[in-house]
């Protein structure tokens, strides 16, 4: 199982971050071991001071798929969930200014929580879904999947054509416009779908 991540998906989050906005998919990898399930805690690194999250709409593949055509790739995926792509912002910014690889900031232990997945025939339109992060009972981001630059089934194409898509693989496909920020210890983070709670935990 692999994790398939995108950056820079969402317009404004591309400018919030001073990017340019890309013409193809960017995406990068993260291991299994990134992985939280099951509501459980956050630690924090003891290698960064600033960690950010960023809430994502993750599609789990549930078929064998390779060099798949975009008008295909809805018959790939039948669940759709929520998650955080949490970043050492710091270590980061220093592999950026160094032209370094960025797993150190964003594949580390603990970086993908996970939250429950939800049968995608549930939603009226796969491109207008609203989904959203609260901390502490605040709401922090807010995005639906209409605002994507590249939409689900052009990542899942883009993406199987270097990579074979296998059962069980996630793709998180990018965080909303604005509002990327820190989390600090005993943050409470609730991620939804629509208004339905599928990702609850704590920041330890």
């Amino acid at each position: 199982m692999k994790i398939i991540a995108i950056g820079r998906n969402y317009t404004d989050h591309a400018k919030e971050m001073d990017n340019p906005l890309p013409e193809v998919p960017i995406f990068f990898l993260k291991p299994d071991s990134s992985l939280i399930k099951n509501n459980k805690p956050f630690f924090l690194p003891d290698f960064s001071s600033e960690i950010h999250h960023e809430v994502e709409i993750v599609v789990k593949i549930d078929r064998l798929g390779k060099n798949i055509k975009k008008n295909f790739a809805n018959r790939y995926y039948s669940e759709m969930g929520i998650g955080i792509d949490f970043t050492a912002r710091d270590l980061q910014r220093h592999c950026k200014n160094e032209g370094l690889p960025w797993e150190i900031a964003k594949a580390f232990d603990g970086s993908a929580p996970l939250g429950k997945f939800v049968n995608k025939h549930n939603f009226a339109d796969i491109k207008d879904i609203p989904f959203r992060l609260e901390i502490n009972g605040t709401i922090v981001q807010t995005g639906n999947t209409g605002q994507m630059i590249f939409p689900i089934d052009e990542l899942i194409s883009y993406v199987s054509r270097f990579f074979t898509l296998k059962t069980g693989d996630l793709l998180f496909t990018g965080t909303p416009p604005a509002g990327v920020g820190p989390v600090h210890r005993n943050d409470h983070l609730q991620a939804f779908i629509e208004d339905e709670l599928l990702l609850d935990f704590y920041v330890k």
